[in-house]
Formats: C-alpha cells, sequence, structure tokens
C-alpha cells in the first residue's frame, strides 16, 4: 500500500503538469492558426490588388492610349513620307 502511495505522489504532479502543457500548446495551436489566417487574407488582398493593378496598366500602356496622349498633350503627329529618313547600319 505504501508504494502506491509513492507512486499516486510521483506521477499525480507528472499528470497535473502534463495537463498543463496541453493546454499551452493547444492556445499555441490556436493563437497560430489566427495568425495564419490574417496573414492569408493578407495575401488574398494583395493578390487582388496585384491583379487590379496589372490591369490598369495594361489599360493605360496600350498603343491607341499612347497615341492619344502623344497627340494631345505633346503635339505630336505622324510625318509625311518625304519627312521619313531611313539609316542603314551595316
Amino acid at each position: 500500500m505504501e508504494a502506491t502511495r509513492s507512486w499516486v505522489a510521483l506521477l499525480a504532479p507528472l499528470v497535473v503538469v502534463s495537463a498543463l502543457v496541453v493546454v499551452c500548446v493547444k492556445y499555441d495551436a490556436r493563437v497560430k492558426f489566427h495568425d495564419l489566417q490574417k496573414e492569408t487574407s493578407s495575401q488574398d488582398k494583395l493578390e487582388n490588388e496585384w491583379a487590379r493593378l496589372q490591369l490598369e496598366y495594361n489599360t493605360w500602356s496600350t498603343n491607341s492610349r499612347i497615341e492619344k496622349v502623344a497627340r494631345e498633350n505633346l503635339n505630336l503627329v505622324t510625318p509625311k513620307a518625304d519627312e521619313i529618313i531611313f539609316i542603314n547600319i551595316k
């Protein structure tokens, strides 16, 4: 009977410590999962913004848009045939 009590006295604190460690690890896992969810959400927002920026870039960089800006803002015109000079570099 004395041996059983000594085993109980030895194992009871170990069981309590083990239970506390399980609680701490589960809490830490939940916190990390919450952080992961926030980062995933942030990543999704950034990917959406990147797609929007690429679309906007493609819209602003079309040849017709560049030509329109060149004509309206810079007053550029297409040269006449006799104004074009070809240079051959060999």
